[in-house]
């Protein structure tokens, strides 16, 4: 006999009190129900129930085996759960939470197209360049850039890097000059990304050591990475961007990456979600779509 049945039977003999009533509630006759029992006593080689012909009463033994099958059963159940929904189209409501333009230019147009693969799932994106808790702010998944916290519960996979890249306008190059190397960079003008009190320094590899910090001249500090864009284009100075922003203004020739010779800094990218037991396949589709397909968007 199969072990889980008997136990299924078992348990509602115990639920019910009586094998008739379990046996009615299971469709199944009232010596079937003795049956399981009975198999599962000899096979333990214990008695579970003690039973009359006018009552039944569940041994000491008996008991702590009962809990023990539930727990068993529900685990049992749990676990079809999970393979029906790993089957299962996903559907439902995902949160995301992203940086403002990263989502907006590489993030979003991914999961748009997979919302339109399956009809069922719902998006709720946010775009937004505040580090969220995942937990307190109800989020399925957050898209980080850059090192991470090691947090507790939260789980992380690297779905794409991106490369900075200095660059310039023809119009500014033609008037200012072309650097040639970190230390010329003193020498011209810069639109830096800034929050209030902090300037990012520009970054760039170095072998075995940890990368040059260039804080060059600056007289245009913003704190939108498409303005700083802008600013650039139009010949206001030198830029320090992030490949996916300004890819399509190099291919059109309105902006010039310089300093071939220098490595632009790498920036890991990360897809976040609270670590949990099994991931529901809207979480899991939307992972690796974004492994899949950002890459791309990020030279």
């Amino acid at each position: 006999m199969d072990r889980l049945t008997s136990m299924a039977v078992f348990v509602k003999a115990v639920d019910l009190g009586s094998f008739a009533a379990a046996a009615a509630a299971l469709d199944l006759s009232g010596p079937m129900v003795g049956k399981h029992v009975r198999y599962l006593e000899e096979r333990l080689g214990v008695r579970l129930i003690n039973r009359t012909t006018r009552r039944q009463s569940i041994t000491e033994f008996g008991r702590a085996y009962y809990e023990r099958c539930r727990i068993v059963l529900a685990e049992a159940e749990a676990a079809d759960a999970l393979v029906a929904e790993q089957l299962s189209q996903p559907r439902g409501r995902l949160r995301v939470t992203m940086p403002a333009l990263l989502g907006k230019h590489c993030v979003a147009p991914i999961l748009l197209e997979l919302a339109q693969h399956y009809p069922e799932l719902e998006l709720d994106l946010s775009f937004n360049d505040r580090i969220v808790d995942l937990a307190d702010d109800g989020y399925d998944l957050a898209i980080r850039t850059g090192k991470l916290e090691d947090k507790t519960g939260v789980m992380a996979r690297r779905v794409a890097r991106h490369r900075m890249v200095v660059c310039a306008s023809p119009s500014y190059l033609e008037k200012h000059g072309r650097p040639r190397d970190l230390d010329d960079l003193g020498c011209h003008h810069a639109v830096v990304y800034s929050r209030p009190g902090w300037v990012h320094s520009w970054l760039f590899p170095r072998q075995g050591r940890p990368p040059a910090e260039v804080a060059p001249a600056n007289r245009l500090r913003l704190d939108d990475l498409d303005a700083i864009a802008d600013a650039a284009t139009a010949g206001m100075g030198l830029a320090w961007l992030p490949s996916w922003l300004v890819r399509e203004r190099i291919q059109a020739g309105s902006l010039v990456p310089l300093l071939a010779d220098h490595p632009g800094h790498v920036f890991d990218n990360y897809v976040l979600w609270l670590q949990t037991p099994y991931l529901p396949s809207k979480i899991r589709v939307a992972i690796d779509a974004l492994a899949a397909a950002l890459p791309e968007y990020m030279t």
